[in-house]
């Protein structure tokens, strides 16, 4: 017998969402009222690069607080994922953002410029 009670439940959701959006943010609280100036700092690079993104709140429960530590092996949130790939934490971003790294990124990646729907 397999022991599935040490996954955490959040794993199937996340893995869901990062394959559901072009571009998902992980982060403590919402981009109108980040919880942490991190989660700040890097909505304030996405908007300045004009890119749309779906972001999670992981302050919502525990669960997904420390499943997305676990789905990424990264220890420290926010989280920026591009088409299911983990891009990088606050530091990362803030470094592709100054070098404009990040913006052709994600142009290469192809989700700047996405018409309204």
């Amino acid at each position: 017998m397999t022991d599935t009670s040490t996954e955490n439940p959040a794993i199937p959701f996340i893995a869901q969402t990062v394959k559901d959006y072009p571009v998902v943010l992980f982060m403590k609280g919402v981009p109108e009222q980040p919880q942490c100036g991190f989660s700040a700092t890097v909505v304030s690079i996405l908007n300045q690069v004009d890119v749309d993104y779906v972001a999670v709140n992981v302050l919502q429960n525990d669960a997904l607080r420390q499943g997305i530590k676990e789905f990424s092996n990264w220890p420290t949130i926010p989280q920026l994922y591009v088409k299911g790939e983990f891009v990088g934490g606050c530091d990362i971003l803030r470094e592709m953002y100054e070098s404009g790294e990040l913006k052709s990124f994600l142009d290469e990646q192809g989700v700047l410029g996405q018409p309204e729907a």
